[in-house]
This record gives C-alpha cells, sequence and structure tokens, in this order.
C-alpha cells in the first residue's frame, strides 16, 4: 500500500464536526432552528454549529455557556455589518470566498470517497500485505554495567567472572543512569543502541555477558538477559490504521485520476515569478 492522501485540509472541517459521542447532547441538535434574525436574515443552530467548529482548539473548549452566547453575539454583529455594507466586495475578498467554496466542495468529493463502505476481504489483504509478509525482528532485553575507563571495564568483568552478582555490580560500579536499577535497559529493537553496543548484543547469547564494549559514552559491560521475536499484531488491534490507509489510498488515486481527465491547461504559470503569491497588495 503506496499512496498516502496528500490533500487532506478540506477534511479538517468535516472532522470537526464529527463529534464524539460524549460531547453530544441527550436530544441531536435541530440545525435549522432558527435562533436570531437580523433583518430578514436568519441565523440558525447550524449557522452557530459551523461557527463552533471552526474555532481553534482551545477556545472550542471554554464553557458551552460562554460559546453559545459569544458565537451567537459574533454572528449577530456580522449580519448587522454585511447589511450595512454598501459597495461591491474588495477583490480580495470575492477571491477568499471562490477559494472558501473550491476548497469546501473539494473536501466533500474527499469525504464521499472516504466514506464508502469497505470490504472485509480488502481489510484482510491490506492487513496482511502491512504484516503478513514482514519477517518480524528480533527484540532484545539487556543490562549494563558503563564505566570511563578499559582498566575499570576490566576490573568489573573480573568481578563478575569472580561469582559477583551483575545487578549488585551495576548499583555500585555504574556510572549510566540505568545503574541504580542493577544495569536493565529493558527490551529495545534493532537501531535503539549506538551500532558498537547493538553489534555485541546481536552476537550473544543469552545470560551470556560480554567482553567489554568501548562506545561514545564509555565503556560497557553487557548482560543479554533473553530475546523474543513479537508478534505481529491482530487484525482488530490495527483495524483503525489499516482501514484509514484504504480509505486514504482510494481517495489520493481518485484525486490523482480525476485531476489526469480534467481539461488543464498550465501555461498561463510559464514565466511568472512564484515570488507574485506574496504580493497582497495587488488585490486592494
Amino acid at each position: 500500500m503506496q499512496k498516502r492522501l496528500t490533500f487532506l485540509a478540506p477534511l479538517a472541517f468535516a472532522a470537526a464536526l464529527a463529534l464524539p459521542a460524549s460531547a453530544q447532547e441527550t436530544v441531536a441538535a435541530d440545525p435549522s432552528v432558527v435562533v436570531a434574525t437580523v433583518g430578514d436574515t436568519e441565523i440558525t443552530v447550524g449557522h452557530m454549529i459551523v461557527a463552533w467548529a471552526s474555532l481553534p482548539q482551545q477556545y472550542q473548549e471554554l464553557p458551552d455557556e460562554v460559546l453559545f452566547q459569544g458565537i451567537l453575539d459574533q454572528l449577530v454583529q456580522q449580519s448587522a455589518l454585511e447589511q450595512q455594507f454598501t459597495g461591491d466586495l474588495p477583490k480580495r475578498v470575492e477571491i477568499q470566498i471562490e477559494n472558501e467554496r473550491r476548497s469546501l466542495t473539494a473536501g466533500e468529493a474527499i469525504n464521499s470517497i472516504m466514506e464508502m463502505p469497505l470490504d472485509e476481504a480488502e481489510v484482510q489483504a491490506a492487513y496482511d500485505e502491512e504484516y503478513g509478509s514482514v519477517d518480524q525482528t528480533p527484540e532484545y532485553n539487556a543490562s549494563h554495567i558503563l564505566v570511563e575507563t578499559e582498566e575499570a571495564a576490566l576490573e568489573v568483568v573480573a568481578a563478575l567472572e569472580g561469582g559477583a552478582e551483575f545487578a549488585a555490580v551495576a548499583r555500585e560500579k555504574s556510572t549510566g543512569p540505568s545503574g541504580p536499577n542493577g544495569g536493565q535497559l529493558g527490551w529495545f529493537g534493532t537501531g535503539a543502541m549506538v551500532p558498537e553496543f547493538e553489534q555485541a548484543v546481536v552476537a550473544m547469547e543469552p545470560e551470556a555477558i560480554s567482553a567489554p564494549v568501548k562506545t561514545q559514552f564509555g565503556w560497557h559491560i553487557i548482560r543479554l538477559n533473553e530475546t523474543r521475536i513479537p508478534d505481529a499484531p491482530a487484525l482488530e488491534e490495527v483495524r483503525e490504521e489499516i482501514e484509514l490507509q484504504i480509505r486514504q489510498v482510494r481517495a489520493q488515486t481518485e484525486i490523482e485520476e480525476v485531476t489526469a481527465a480534467a481539461d488543464v491547461d498550465r501555461s498561463g504559470a510559464e514565466g511568472i515569478s512564484p515570488s507574485v503569491i506574496k504580493q497582497v497588495n495587488v488585490l486592494e
């Protein structure tokens, strides 16, 4: 599954309108209910919901009573100002309205694709492609004792060979942050440690203790506690992720196909300096 949806902006608005169940009223609101009129202009519950969904998240979390009154006041004021305005709208406003309509309409087209039902066989196939053929790489559980010099590292090795307990020596001697915890590093996979440390761990057998290993941090004596091959996640654990990937691929494919089929002529852009997009003053 190679493609990813690159045209996501219009979906943000729709996502904002999709409230979680815990945030919904017991009785669903009727968006057609008129909450105020300004002259002949009606302001509805729907207008208020859309205005709320357009707010930054920090404002959306204000108390409902504050939001309701604030949004209603804003819509009343905007309606009054709109009715008072005379003359033609500035070119920049007309263009902004065109862009906004284009963006929202394109977003609805994408939403309709994203909401199409998925076939279970398609979901299973995508899961198999993502996880079924991938070899699970080993993970390692190791402990280490970190000291500053090779001489100190050899002394630690001698103590361990003499029967000293690894965790006790780590608590006493290790200069690393894991020292107080007996040198325990927990589980990690390839790429998590510096190369010299990883190479030493990969070459070890469980319960073995390494010779001193030098890295940029100092000298390590490593104990490999155990290894494991992690299982691939069950389908249900990653279903949401898999389904989203399928929908995004569908949408991206549709975007590319529709764009390719459209009668597009970009010749007008030839010879124009890219810096023109910053010349806002020409719209005044």
